[in-house]
């Protein structure tokens, strides 16, 4: 059974976006992923030596997009247009969607409009190679970090819908370990680069401090 195509129509399923083998951002990725392996997420998010940060950010923000993809893709069933009538982390939290292009002035809509949204605008960032270069040599522009940074914010946004909406069905689906793990990795990566403001990391902020008290 495939979770990515349920009754929802598939274009909420980006596809992924792969980092080209011959590139050295592959290099980067498979470095992630075997430091990942070692079980110290701290040490994982560090920038190894002699690489270059925006390079590091860029295969790491490409990795987070992915995983988030797959998250949420195991929960669209449960994340409908009744369910969740608006974009929201807990009763506190309220997200509008703006993406200052097509859509100007920030609009209400519900959870999975908004995530759609959200994907296809992250889609759209990764994909311009003036912004995200793929080719070795290619420098990164100078507005790479603040992209890079809004990015990530808006990425958060997700994770935080769905644990504070949808973490029943993350359990049913024996999903929690794969979440929590993927988000402790997600926050010690913006933690290490200051990447997200704290304001916006508040509706997970007991979670946050929680995943971190039990690394000290």
């Amino acid at each position: 059974m495939s979770f990515l195509f349920g009754s929802r129509s598939s274009k909420t399923f980006k596809p992924k976006k792969n980092i080209p083998e011959s590139s050295h951002q592959y290099v980067l990725l498979k470095h992630a992923e075997a430091t990942l392996g070692s079980g110290n997420l701290r040490q994982a998010v560090m920038l190894p030596e002699g690489e270059d940060l925006n390079e590091w950010i860029a295969v790491n923000t490409v990795d987070f997009f992915n995983q988030i993809n797959m998250l949420y893709g195991t929960i669209t069933e449960f994340c409908t247009e009744t369910s969740c009538l608006v974009m929201s982390a807990g009763p506190r939290y309220e997200y509008h969607w703006a993406d200052g292009t097509n859509i100007k002035k920030p609009i209400k809509c519900s959870a999975p409009k908004y995530i759609d949204y959200l994907m296809t605008w992250v889609q759209d960032q990764l994909d311009d190679e003036t912004l995200f270069p793929s080719k070795i040599g290619v420098p990164f522009p100078k507005n790479f970090m603040s992209v890079a940074k809004t990015i990530l914010k808006r990425l958060f946004r997700v994770y935080a819908h769905i644990y504070h909406q949808h973490f029943d069905s993350v359990m049913q689906l024996q999903e929690e370990a794969h979440l929590n793990t993927s988000f402790k990795h997600f926050i010690f990566f913006v933690q290490e680069f200051n990447l997200i403001d704290r304001r916006e990391l508040a509706p997970l902020q007991d979670l946050i401090e929680k995943l971190g008290s039990k690394d000290r």
